[in-house]
Parts: C-alpha cells; structure tokens; sequence
C-alpha cells in the first residue's frame, strides 16, 4: 500500500499564502481547498495543508506557535539540481518570503531554503546520484 503524507501548516491569510506557493510553481487540489484550507500538491502522494489559523487551531489543544520567532518543522523538499535549489530560493524571496540562512553544501549535497510569509522554513535539497535515501 502507498502511504501519503499531509503537512499541515497554519497560515494567518489563506489567500496570500495559495498566492505565494502558486508563484512558486505549486499546485492546489481544488477538492481539498476551501475558504479555511489550501491543499499545496508536492508529489503524488505528498500535500501541504495550509489551514487558517482557526482551522489548524480546531485541530490541536495546543497553543499555536510564532513560527517566525520559533521553529516547529522544517519541510525539506528534494529538487532535480543545485540550480534547481537556488531557482526555488530566488522565486521565493521575489514573492515575498525571507532568507533565513545561507545555502549549505555538503558535498555530496546542496540545500538553501527561506521562510515563507508565516515564517515556515522550506528547504529543498539536492543530492548527488547514489546517495539518496533509499526506502
């Protein structure tokens, strides 16, 4: 059985975030997008739910973290090259997201990333043939 996998994230306003992800090149799930949620399609069996705050807060009895003074995930997404990564980087701050550190190379592996309007670190990661994971 294939398992998929949703992110959920919560966004302070829905409509700028689809808009900023949309620049970015992301799709939505129309069946799964409404008025309190966004279904962001990363693969076939990967989605980002951005859910205004209330919704995500109907979600958890926790109280919601300031995702720009705190960091509660990191969402790493591969990419097919080191261009690539910087591409995604560069479209990101143009739409309005912010670097929050310097691009890491390893090697054998590259990654850059930036917050998104909520303060969300996205990174995307490219590895050298051979060394990705292997499931």
């Amino acid at each position: 059985m294939s398992r998929q996998i949703f992110v959920n994230l919560p966004v302070k306003n829905l409509s700028q975030s689809v808009e900023f992800f949309t620049r970015l090149g992301f799709a939505f799930n129309p069946q799964l997008t409404n008025g309190n949620a966004a279904c962001l399609i990363v693969s076939d069996n990967s989605f980002v739910m951005l859910l205004t705050e209330a919704m995500f807060q109907s979600f958890t009895p926790k109280t919601l973290c300031d995702a720009t003074q705190s960091s509660e995930v990191l969402v790493a997404l591969s990419a097919e090259s080191r261009e690539a990564v910087d591409d995604r980087v560069r479209k990101a701050v143009a739409a309005g997201g912010t670097l929050y550190n310097e691009p890491q190379d390893h090697g054998f592996m590259y990654g850059h990333g930036f917050q998104d309007l909520d303060g969300h670190i996205w990174e995307f990661f490219y590895m050298e043939p051979g060394t990705a994971c292997q499931a």
